[in-house]
């Protein structure tokens, strides 16, 4: 199982929210030096996340995704995404992966050619709140079944997509096994997103064969031990 250090960046700060409320932050101070460190502990690839942009605010987002994917390790880059220019940047940028998140739900044209263009480095992020689809920044949930969004982004192409349990983000309360496990039904690569608190959630996670994990506030606090977790997953 492939883990994801995650580097959120609101206002150039590496920051972790709480349920993804904008009003809810830790500051864990600057989003290169973090990568650093999770690049130094032994991971493989980073998740870095513009959250001004998934907020609809102005952001030098670019430039920060520049200055990380010098560090020599792939970059896997979602948040703010609306158009194919801003796609076509974030790859310019640097990212090798791509996650679109609002786009697909309310634009699916979109999501469609940038699968046609860019094949599997486009990841879809599913955000899902009691099964939901949750859109802009989380601060919106649609009428559309995560479950049933996972099998139309399948059928298009995509192969990878990022699973969060919005209700569970940041706040440390045990990952979502089941739903986690029901996307990947719809032959979707899952990489799970949310409430990881410990070991045990990520061995749980490998012994259903789950893809990947994303790992946010319990490696800022040391919950989690990154360099061990890489090793043991």
């Amino acid at each position: 199982m492939i883990l994801y250090p995650a580097i959120d960046i609101l206002q150039g700060r590496a920051v972790r929210l709480l349920y993804g409320k904008r009003d809810a932050v830790t500051d864990y101070g600057d989003p290169v030096e973090c990568a650093r460190r999770w690049v130094d502990a032994g991971a493989k690839i980073l998740h870095v996340v513009d959250l001004s942009g998934a907020f609809g605010e102005a952001s030098g987002f670019d430039k920060v995704v520049e200055r990380i994917a010098k560090l020599g390790v792939p970059v896997q880059s979602g948040g703010g995404l609306r158009s194919m220019e801003e796609i076509h940047r974030r790859f310019r940028a640097g990212a090798d992966r791509v996650v679109l998140g609002t786009v697909c739900v309310e634009h699916p044209e979109i999501l469609y050619e940038a699968v046609e263009k860019y094949g599997s480095r486009i990841v879809a992020g599913i955000d899902a709140k009691d099964g939901r689809l949750a859109v802009r920044g989380w601060t919106e949930i649609v009428d559309k079944d995560a479950f049933e969004f996972g099998c139309e982004a399948k059928a298009l192409g995509v192969t990878d997509a990022v699973f969060t349990d919005v209700g569970r983000d940041g706040a440390m309360t045990g990952v979502n096994l089941a739903d986690t496990v029901k996307m990947g039904e719809t032959g979707l690569n899952v990489i799970a997103s949310g409430g990881i608190r410990g070991i045990d959630d990520l061995r749980a996670l490998r012994a259903q064969g789950v893809y990947g994990a994303i790992l946010g506030r319990v490696i800022y606090t040391g919950m989690i031990d990154l360099a061990a977790a890489i090793e043991e997953m």
